[in-house]
């Protein structure tokens, strides 16, 4: 059951990165479906290159409600009653399943499509939104394939029987997740964006998880020219990927985007280029065979500079380094501040991770 749990994840997690062209009348008369659901008549439909054009911009001929702001979309008429459905829908669903086998293929099939879709469209959403928190999280949740490819699963590999009814409406939302990007419904009109020109990402956990990474250009880009820059599933500017200098690096605020870009450079050829003193240096008595490394970085800040406990996917082991305030100067105890112990606690560990 587990290999077959697998290849209807990497099923779905192909459809939901997907960068074919999409399938406008499949995801049309899909929409139209669960329109006729809640009792509503088709909409028009309003495509757009990019959820950052269907953002900023309002569909010919319609005149929003000041609530039905874009960040606010799933307190419109339309996505709550459709989610309301979604939710009828899964109840009905769940009572046919067993309890235990619910637990039993959850984490591998619909909690890993969460991550990777949270981490992959739902990053270039929330860049497209300039918010890390929109309130409109339940509809996108609703659109997500997790909960389609986990009741997909049910019925295909579980022998689990679902009545023709139950099934037609399953499809349909598995019609418009497979052949589309994300959709914004009204009573009167839709809008739908098309899928990424490019999306670029890296696997980041051994069940198939997913992230946004590219190390020479944009981890997404749409066609209207909208696109966003990832290092190992961290959205950073552009300037990180395509100039990583090291005046840009000491000018940025941001920690996670100075790590991102000194990582880019790789931190040997940034400590030469930025002439950082070397402090002290000291075997590692939490990972045997490698060293820690003490630099000076500014007045009050000190880097540690070690190497990870944990072999990569590739078999290597990665190099990275951890701010600490400027007191230490004892790498081993810099080392035992970052997992809050003493030099000491930090010397009997028998190795980190």
């Amino acid at each position: 059951m587990q290999r077959e749990a697998a290849g209807i994840r990497e099923e779905w997690l192909g459809a939901t990165l997907s960068t074919s062209p999409t399938d406008r009348q499949a995801a049309e008369a899909a929409v139209t479906g669960l329109y006729h659901l809640i009792g509503l008549a088709p909409p028009r439909f309003h495509w757009v290159s990019s959820p950052a054009t269907a953002l900023t911009t309002v569909p010919p001929g319609t005149r929003p409600k000041p609530s039905e702001s874009m960040d606010r979309v799933s307190e419109w008429t339309v996505p709550s009653r459709l989610r309301a459905s979604r939710a009828a829908l899964g109840l009905e669903l769940d009572a046919g399943i067993h309890r235990a086998l619910n637990w039993v293929i959850r984490p591998q099939v619909f909690d890993s499509l969460t991550r990777s879709t949270r981490n992959t469209l739902g990053t270039a959403l929330r860049a497209a939104h300039d918010s890390k928190t929109a309130r409109s999280d339940a509809w996108y949740t609703a659109l997500g394939v997790a909960w389609i490819a986990h009741y997909d699963f049910v019925r295909r590999a579980a022998g689990v029987v679902f009545t023709p009814e139950q099934n037609r409406r399953l499809d349909l939302w598995a019609a418009a997740g497979r052949s589309c990007g994300w959709w914004w419904p009204r009573e009167d009109v839709c809008v739908i964006s098309e899928r990424p020109a490019v999306m670029r990402t890296e696997v980041s956990g051994d069940d198939g998880e997913v992230r946004l990474h590219c190390a020479d250009g944009p981890a997404v880009r749409y066609a209207d020219g909208w696109e966003l820059y990832a290092w190992h599933g961290t959205r950073v500017p552009s300037w990180v990927i395509t100039d990583p200098a090291v005046w840009r690096i000491e000018r940025e605020a941001n920690v996670e985007v100075r790590r991102c870009a000194i990582e880019r450079i790789g931190w040997e050829s940034y400590i030469e280029r930025a002439g950082l003193r070397l402090v002290a240096s000291a075997p590692d008595p939490g990972n045997p065979g490698s060293s820690l490394h003490l630099y000076d970085v500014r007045e009050d800040t000190r880097v540690l500079l070690a190497v990870n406990g944990s072999v990569e996917r590739d078999g290597r082991r990665r190099r990275y380094g951890l701010t600490v305030p400027g007191f230490f100067d004892d790498p081993v105890a810099a080392a035992g501040w970052t997992y809050g112990l003493s030099a000491e606690q930090y010397s009997t560990l028998v190795r980190r991770t």
